[in-house]
Order: C-alpha cells, then structure tokens, then sequence
C-alpha cells in the first residue's frame, strides 16, 4: 500500500485559500481608488511602473490634469487593479499621455527645491 500525504498548499507556498482571497481584496480595493479618482477628475488614464521588491506604482492622470499615484504590492494586482476599473493604460509615461499632467505652483517649487526659490527638502 502507498504511503500518501496531503500536503497543506498554503503551507508549502503555492497560491491558494486565503492568498487568492488576499489578491482579489487588494485588486478591488485598488480599483475602487482609481475608480474614485476618474470620478472626482471626469476620468482617467493610468501607467503601472515596476518598482522592484516594493511591487508596482500606478500613476493616474486625470482628465483635468490632476494626477496622483498608488502602490500595489505586486505588478499583477496593479494591472488587475487598473484593469477592473476600466481605465486606459498605457505603456510608458511618455509623450501626449505625460503632456496631459497640470502641475501648479506646488509641484514646481517642490521638484526644483531650493533652485528656484522653493521650500528645501529637509
């Protein structure tokens, strides 16, 4: 007679139970965010950047010219995310898609710091 083992798939690492379930709250959750941020922009679009270890940036840009960003763990959930709440996405942040960003006062004197006059860093 063969000597069988169930082994536990969460405990061995594979995806399964409580992980898919993690995955699917986290894709949802993120895409109520961008979902919420279209909405308050009239619409948005989004580039997903890899970022190592850390997991994946979603930068969103508005239809106003508002822009912001999101972290998700991993690139798939940040693609999922993007995905599920039915934005356009784009490949790179480049060209016509980085042309439509608005920055104010803030983000000038923020990005060039002490430069031009603006508030340091520290």
């Amino acid at each position: 007679m063969a000597d069988t083992q169930q082994v536990d798939t969460e405990q061995a690492g594979a995806k399964g139970g409580w992980a898919d379930r993690w995955d699917a709250f986290e894709v949802t959750r993120t895409a109520k965010r961008i979902e919420a941020f279209a909405k308050a922009h009239g619409g948005a679009e989004a580039q997903v950047a890899y970022l190592g270890e850390r997991g994946a940036r979603i930068v969103l840009v508005g239809a106003d010219g508002a822009w912001g960003d999101l972290v998700a763990r991993t690139h798939e959930r940040a693609r999922k995310a993007v995905e599920q709440s039915g934005i356009t996405v784009h490949d790179d942040f480049d060209g016509e898609y980085a042309a439509k960003v608005t920055t104010g006062r803030y983000e000038w004197s923020r990005m060039a710091g002490i430069q031009v006059g603006g508030p340091s860093n520290t």
